[in-house]
């Protein structure tokens, strides 16, 4: 072969350049697009005006996604609203860039702006994805969705169902309430909706056979409302809270409180016969209402089921050294009919009038808002013992990014693993976690107004 008709090194190497940057941009280009739009869906009755809402792929709930534990998740944010926006995946332990707070973690992602999200899921359970920028109004309008990451062998059930309880403050006239900062709900309980639904219709209807054996992942993902259940031909077990496994499944025989962003697993066995009413009930305080219900047709098998086994432990969480953690504490003060007579905002020191006209209305430790130094800053591996003192009349859902906790029981017992506490008025209560990933992770309240109105603080774990 004649030297001027062999390619050269530098040829051959632009060669495969050339042919590679094509590869490269299309394997880009195969990336999941998670695409925050506007669309319309009937949430109230169909004798109602359809609703303009704000959701993920057009759907409300989002697209759902599943996936195995220890798998990779690549998410392409596109943003199609006219307004900024971010995706917070609620009780994963992921890589600090990737939490989706803006301000803490990342930039806000601007209108026809793209962000891409890549993490893997080191943890078996169930969860959810939602907005985390100006979120009282972007997750009341709909952009939230199921994160499930199954645990590696199958469960002894027939099949499960995905829950996501809401309420939607509405008009008549089908719109969405677009009071989204009104004074009293930032003062007061936070946004509760007028209308309830699951995975946004009101009182739907699922099939069922008796003695099945179902899983039913329950995710709040209301703004403020507190979710009291109860079953009804229905008999079962809580198995995880907030997506941890429990050690062993817990009865239940009492009702069962799901605050904002807190999610619940259960096995439940129907136990009503043929034509017989079964539902998952919201035991509200006007009347018990069908929040879901079963219509049971045939049967599953002809006797009972034992209880059900434990699930697979997520087995990184479970040690916690409580001999000699760093203490904290966080007082939460302010709301309506609080005591809140002064605080910080802004770097100045104003009384409750003062903060009020700026429609802020909670402090942590005598600070409205973030702050510049961290409530908590620990080497990683660390254990933190956080007192939390609840001055306030109202309860906070209490969420930790990034950790995982247990709660300190009266008895000096520890409480399951969680990511999100209710914290009831005029309680106290203390938490105690491992800095177990590095970064920098919000601590807030998710009854969402409250958040908006001062209501969150960071901790900081070093690497």
């Amino acid at each position: 072969m004649n030297s001027f008709l062999r390619p050269s090194r530098r040829v051959v190497l632009m060669g495969a350049a050339a042919m590679t940057l094509p590869t490269l941009l299309a394997a880009q280009d195969q990336w999941t697009v998670l695409e925050p739009q506007k669309t319309m869906a009937q949430i109230l009755p169909a004798s109602y005006p359809a609703t303009e809402i704000w959701a993920y792929g057009g759907t409300s709930p989002g697209p759902e996604i599943r996936l195995a534990r220890g798998q990779r998740v690549q998410r392409r944010l596109r943003n199609s609203l006219e307004v900024p926006t971010s995706v917070h995946w609620h009780g994963i332990r992921i890589d600090n860039a990737m939490d989706g707070v803006p301000g803490l973690t990342q930039d806000v992602v601007a209108p026809g702006a793209t962000f891409d999200y890549d993490f893997v899921a080191p943890d078996a359970g169930t969860y959810w994805f939602h907005s985390h920028n100006q979120s009282t109004e972007q997750v009341a309008r709909g952009l939230y969705g199921a994160l499930i990451v199954e645990e590696p062998d199958p469960l002894d059930i027939d099949r499960e169902e995905v829950l996501i309880l809401d309420d939607w403050l509405m008009q008549e006239t089908g719109v969405i309430d677009p009071a989204f900062s009104a004074s009293h709900n930032r003062s007061h309980a936070g946004r509760n909706g007028n209308f309830v639904t699951t995975n946004s219709r009101y009182q739907p209807v699922l099939p069922a056979k008796k003695n099945e054996r179902l899983r039913l992942r329950l995710i709040n993902a209301a703004n403020a409302r507190i979710f009291p259940l109860a079953l009804h031909g229905l008999s079962g077990w809580v198995v995880a809270y907030d997506g941890m496994p429990l050690a062993q499944p817990e009865p239940i025989n009492d009702i069962l409180v799901l605050a904002p962003a807190q999610r619940m697993d259960l096995i439940v066995d129907v136990t009503a016969d043929e034509g017989e009413p079964a539902a998952l009930v919201w035991v509200n305080e006007d009347q018990p209402q069908i929040q879901v219900g079963f219509e049971v047709t045939g049967t599953a098998s002809l006797a009972t089921r034992a209880t059900p086994m434990a699930l697979p432990p997520n087995a990184a969480l479970s040690m916690m050294d409580m001999s000699n953690p760093t203490p904290a504490s966080l007082v939460m003060a302010g709301g309506a009919m609080g005591a809140l007579r002064q605080a910080e905002l802004n770097g100045k020191t104003l009384n409750f009038r003062q903060i009020a006209a700026e429609n802020q209305y909670w402090a942590f430790n005598g600070v409205v808002g973030m702050t510049d130094n961290p409530l908590v800053d620990v080497a990683l591996g660390e254990t933190v013992r956080l007192k939390i003192e609840n001055e306030t009349v109202f309860p906070h859902a209490m969420h930790l990014h990034g950790q995982h906790f247990r709660e300190i029981l009266k008895n000096g017992s520890m409480g399951p693993m969680r990511d999100t506490l209710l914290v009831g008025g005029r309680e106290n209560t203390e938490i105690a976690f491992v800095g177990s990933n590095p970064g920098k992770w919000l601590y807030h309240c998710h009854m969402l107004s409250h958040q908006d109105a001062g209501m969150k603080t960071w901790i900081k774990v070093r690497a």
